[in-house]
């Protein structure tokens, strides 16, 4: 055979592929699925479809993900469009603390190894996110604020190409009347519907919100002329991908429209299945009122036998509820649930100790979630109402470097607060005292960035300023993937921006407690980057901020580390646990970083938002020597690196201290 015959042969053989090829996939594929009881998906991870006909993408697990992929691939060429609707549902185990979204997905392939849950929503992952070879488009329904993908808030829609930082995005809501746009939360749980429309003529991609029972908008929610012949393979896959991240979260598809090159064909609204019907929040609820319901007969019977044992558990597990809690119900915990889950808070669920409180580890009934819970004791009564309405705005807060705080409860004299459960404990068991497990500089210095983070979102990104007031190793916890995540807001105050604190009595930590604050008793954001600047010297070195060498002598750790630095010795600092498998630029620049935040005069310190610059070397460190840091003697942080002089603090020598004695409570004092 010749070698032009042999072109000519091979080329008819490529000619005849592609014509099967279209003619499988079809240049104006559709399918309609008014639920998918007997629909033919390609799922992976945890989705999964009940007996109803309901595509569940994630169940009650923890950093899981789910995938469901119409199984044939379709053919995309250069002026092909799609048009696709479904009705979707996003239901948290906790109201109004949820994980991470939903989103479409077109991608060359079904399978995604090496994708990450949580913010990844497993597509990508570190490496892969932002990849143009991805050839990813994607629309995503976020429930949660990711920094480092630039999102606009924790409720909201964006468009993704080949990576989760979002081309165009929006909150989550749609147009009535032409022009006004009504807000929709994404984590409601109910059932709403949304488009999405690319027509490749035109190149522009638009994408439409609204609940269930609503026509489509005229006016789409989002906008954009893109050109996706250069994003989306010849070849390509539709379906949907979510991830439930650390909170337990619940992921629904309830019917999906699409088409190839012409309109999406309506879903019958009627037909879809219906969601799980969840009463009070929880399974456990539902299976309450059905045992309730079964046993109403015997109901009286049950009343009158048992009255005097009802009043021993009434006063057993009596609880403080006052009128005004109503408005914080989602965040009221039943402390008989938590006396259960600790149970009976007993020793061997103690997880430690510290000076507000017993923190003990618990599993809650009948979800078998894990929580920490902190036992707080306070017999005034003083300032609760204060206290309470700034825990549960606290526990409003999303950020993943944040430790959940899922709630409240307050009986006599004890609140109890209740947080997500970090399995891998606080940071300074990794650090201090002869660590079983040392953590390397790259986790070491992945820790610091993500505290570094949080802390600006606390700051400069929330609706109101929270300061913290007691940031150290200890209040860092680390979850599974051993992410710094700060936690302990017993003593977090709010205010308004460009609002000046009101003084309260002095609280936190010796050794982290900014000059200032120890004098005026003014927590401020500049406060939280002294304590910071403490931290970042504590984890680079190994080293608490006061150590005691001997009965006479104690070492301020600040002293120790500018005095090596003025001898041009500072990597000297270092921890000697970390071997020689560290980045020397990456240590300099902490310790350096730690001194500046570590000035007593406030105005010196960097902002937060200045300091996770330096950390991801955007901006470099100011030229050291050029800064008042220290006075005549040394040191402007106060002759021991605490305050202006010893007397300012009259216990802080005292050996058997090593929290702050606070004056006033912590339900009463400046509340």
């Amino acid at each position: 055979m010749s070698a032009n015959l042999m072109a000519t042969v091979v080329l008819f053989l490529l000619a005849m592929t592609t014509a099967i090829m279209v003619l499988v996939s079809g240049d104006d594929t559709s399918f309609v699925f008014n639920g998918f009881r007997s629909a033919n998906l390609t799922m992976g991870g945890d989705a999964s479809v009940n007996s109803n006909g309901l595509l569940q993408l994630t169940n009650e697990t923890k950093m899981h993900v789910g995938h469901a992929f119409y199984p044939s691939p379709l053919v995309f060429t250069n002026t092909s469009s799609f048009s696709t609707t479904f009705v979707f549902a996003i239901r948290p185990f906790y109201p109004a603390v949820s994980g991470h979204g939903i989103a479409f997905v077109i991608s060359p392939t079904k399978a995604f190894p090496g994708a990450r849950p949580g913010q990844y929503i497993g597509l990508f992952n570190e490496t892969t996110n932002g990849d143009p070879t991805n050839h990813v488009f994607a629309a995503e329904f976020d429930t949660m604020q990711t920094s480092e993908f630039g999102d606009i808030d924790n409720n909201h829609v964006g468009i993704d190409i080949n990576g989760l930082n979002s081309t165009i995005s929006a909150p989550a809501s749609y147009c009535i009347n032409g022009s006004h746009f009504q807000n929709l939360s994404l984590i409601s749980g109910l059932p709403m519907q949304a488009w999405v429309d690319y027509d490749g003529g035109s190149k522009q991609i638009n994408v439409t919100l609204a609940p269930i029972n609503v026509k489509k908008p005229e006016t789409p929610l989002l906008k954009l002329s893109l050109d996706l012949s250069h994003v989306l393979t010849y070849s390509s896959y539709v379906g949907f991908s979510s991830s439930a991240g650390s909170l337990l979260t619940s992921h629904y598809v309830l019917g999906w429209s699409f088409k190839l090159n012409g309109v999406a064909q309506n879903l019958d609204v009627s037909q879809l299945p219906k969601l799980p019907r969840i009463i009070g929040g929880t399974k456990q609820s539902v299976i309450l009122s059905i045992g309730l319901s079964l046993l109403s007969h015997c109901l009286l019977f049950l009343v009158i036998s048992s009255v005097f044992y009802y009043r021993y558990r009434k006063r057993k597990f009596s609880e403080v509820v006052e009128e005004w809690e109503q408005e914080y119900g989602p965040h009221r915990f039943k402390y008989k649930d938590l006396y259960i889950a600790t149970k009976g808070f007993g020793e061997k669920e103690l997880l430690g100790c510290g000076g507000f409180g017993k923190v003990y580890r618990g599993t809650m009934p009948g979800s078998k979630i894990e929580v920490a819970v902190k036992k707080v004791s306070n017999e005034s009564r003083q300032g609760v109402r204060e206290f309470v309405a700034e825990i549960v705005s606290i526990g409003r807060l999303r950020h993943r470097n944040l430790v959940p705080l899922l709630g409240y409860c307050r009986r006599r004299g004890e609140l109890l607060l209740v947080y997500d459960y970090m399995p891998n404990g606080s940071l300074d068991k990794y650090i201090h005292n002869q660590p079983s497990v040392i953590l390397n500089w790259a986790q070491r210095f992945k820790i610091i960035k993500g505290v570094a983070l949080v802390l600006r979102y606390l700051h400069e990104e929330c609706e109101k300023v929270v300061v913290h007031r007691d940031i150290k190793a200890s209040n860092i916890m680390l979850d599974s993937e051993l992410n710094g995540r700060l936690g302990d807001f017993g003593l977090a105050r709010l205010y308004d921006h460009g609002s000046d604190p009101q003084a309260t009595r002095v609280v936190g930590t010796f050794g982290y407690l900014a000059p200032e604050q120890a004098r005026t008793g003014r927590a401020r954001t500049r406060s939280d980057v002294y304590a910071f600047g403490a931290f970042l010297l504590e984890v680079a070195c190994g080293r608490k901020p006061i150590e005691r060498e001997s009965e006479e002598e104690r070492v301020i750790l600040v002293d120790w580390v500018y005095g090596l630095w003025s001898k041009g010795e500072i990597i000297e600092a270092k921890d000697g646990n970390l071997g020689r498998e560290y980045s020397a630029e990456e240590v300099e620049l902490v310790l350096k970083l730690g001194l500046l935040c570590s000035s007593s005069e406030p105005l010196r310190r960097p902002s937060m938002r200045q300091v996770v610059l330096y950390l991801n070397w955007e901006v470099p460190l100011p030229d050291m020597s050029c800064f008042s840091l220290y006075s005549s003697r040394g040191l402007s942080f106060g002759s021991h690196g605490f305050c202006d002089s010893t007397a300012c603090v009259p216990s802080y020598f005292d050996k058997s201290v090593s929290h702050c004695s606070v004056v006033e409570s912590l339900l009463s004092g400046g509340r």
